[in-house]
């Protein structure tokens, strides 16, 4: 019997690596394991780790972390070129704006405020989600993209990836999710929002991508339309996608 590889790799200095290989594409295909990966930020990764990376034959990193972000936890991995795909967060500064405005929050109002970055993300971010699918066309090396949890911008970036080579919304919201699993936040400094808030803002809930998805749906002229349009993926560039990470029949 073939054995399956592990979809998450345990490595200590980042929780939430994982193989997207494996699910199902186009016609059925799986995707081919050890190709491409999601992951939170890769600044604290042990000399063990970058062996285990290293082993996989890891080549490219696309960072989505903001240009704060990314200064705050810099890294360099031998033989890994990072690049970077800067989108700036914005929730936890509209709550700090609400903080200061006097206005109470709670869970409730994380959540619509996590659904609108959501939505945000498929128009405003569209140039970097385009970048990435034009890093998987150019290369044929294993490569990892992340942002700072490997939940929000690469959540979306994951799903976009999965679904434009043929994965069913229910496997690729399965995936999604496995973040409420894997994902493990560093200590965090006393923070004013209640403790429900702040298991929202460090999680992720299917209304999320849910509102990804409808204004793709209902303001991008559907999923087809919004790769071909925003992302520049015709229907050549789908097939060289399925090509080069499908298994073959």
């Amino acid at each position: 019997m073939m054995s399956i590889p592990d979809r998450l790799l345990r490595l200590q200095g980042a929780s939430n690596f994982r193989d997207l290989g494996g699910y199902p594409g186009h016609g059925g295909r799986p995707l081919r394991w050890r190709r491409i990966f999601r992951s939170d930020h890769l600044a604290g990764l042990t000399d063990s780790d970058r062996i285990s990376l290293s082993d996989l034959g890891l080549a490219h990193a696309l960072d989505f972390r903001g240009v704060e972000e990314s200064a705050q936890t810099p890294y360099q991995l031998p033989g890994v070129t990072r690049h970077t795909l800067s989108i700036e967060p914005t929730v936890v500064q509209r709550l700090q704006a609400r903080i200061d405005g006097g206005q109470a929050l709670d869970a409730a109002i994380v959540s619509d405020l996590m659904a609108d970055l959501y939505r945000r993300l498929v128009d405003a971010e569209a140039p970097r989600f385009a970048a990435l699918f034009m890093h998987l066309l150019r290369t044929d090396v294993p490569l990892v993209f992340h942002c700072t949890a490997g939940k929000d911008r690469t959540g979306l970036a994951a799903a976009l990836l999965l679904l434009a080579l043929g994965t069913p919304r229910d496997v690729v919201m399965q995936d999604y999710l496995l973040t409420n699993q894997h994902y493990r936040h560093p200590p965090q400094p006393q923070s004013s929002l209640p403790a429900d808030a702040l298991r929202v803002l460090w999680g992720v809930q299917p209304a999320f991508l849910e509102a990804a998805l409808a204004e793709i749906d209902s303001r991008q002229g559907g999923l087809p339309n919004y790769l071909q349009r925003r992302l520049g993926l015709d229907r050549a560039a789908l097939a060289a996608l399925a090509e080069r990470y499908l298994q073959a029949d």
